[in-house]
């Protein structure tokens, strides 16, 4: 799967940016506060003007404190996947909860930083564990290849407990990592820069799929 990030698209077009990575899995959109991360960028009104203007499913990732309070009306409003931050509560499962109860898929995010160990018990209690492969905040950063031993260890933990739960990775991926975070375990690339620094963002999600898919078989 690949989930192009909205990140690296033009803010001032976003209908017109949704439309040309047609064909997507997901459309990745990061809403940061300015509190978890040292970046502002959308939040809530632009991600309900966006599901009236594309149909891929909307992933939204959300870098922001109090995800409890704040998490669920995204859920409401229509996104598919509703991602926020372990290190943003204290209470995880209870957040998946209730983005579940409001009509969408549950996702918890690690930093590069944070240990996955004291998350493996609960991973029962999410559909996506998104990995991020650079510090959160800014697109346009490099790949931290030594993220990929959560990979390795999320996907040894979901087949081992036949887990229905999507890992996706998210910072630095294009077409000289991709395979490397493929083979580790990945499901779902969140690609930005590679995407919409393309001539033809469609033909290069296409082809990143490609790269993935023959890694996975």
């Amino acid at each position: 799967m690949i989930a192009p990030s909205i990140l690296s698209a033009d803010f001032a077009n976003l209908a017109r940016e949704a439309d040309a990575v047609r064909g997507s899995d997901w459309l990745h959109v990061d809403v940061m506060d300015a509190h978890f991360v040292p970046n502002l960028t959308l939040g809530l009104p632009v991600v309900q003007s966006l599901l009236g203007a594309t149909d891929i499913p909307i992933d939204c990732h959300l870098m922001i404190e109090d995800p409890g309070r704040w998490a669920p009306p995204y859920a409401e409003a229509g996104a598919y996947n509703v991602t926020f931050h372990a290190e943003a509560t204290d209470d995880p499962t209870a957040v998946a909860r209730d983005i579940r109860a409001a009509g969408a898929k549950a996702g918890l995010s690690i930093k590069p930083g944070t240990a996955l160990d004291p998350y493996l018990d609960i991973l029962g209690s999410f559909d996506t564990l998104l990995v991020m492969s650079v510090e959160p905040g800014f697109g346009g950063q490099s790949f931290m290849p030594e993220v990929l031993d959560k990979v390795r260890t999320l996907r040894t933990r979901i087949d081992a407990d036949d887990l229905r739960i999507l890992v996706e990775i998210d910072g630095g991926i294009n077409a000289d990592t991709i395979e490397q975070a493929a083979e580790a375990g990945v499901d779902c690339f969140v690609a930005g820069s590679a995407v919409y620094g393309a001539d033809d963002p469609a033909a290069a999600v296409q082809a990143l799929r490609a790269q993935a898919a023959a890694v996975r078989g």
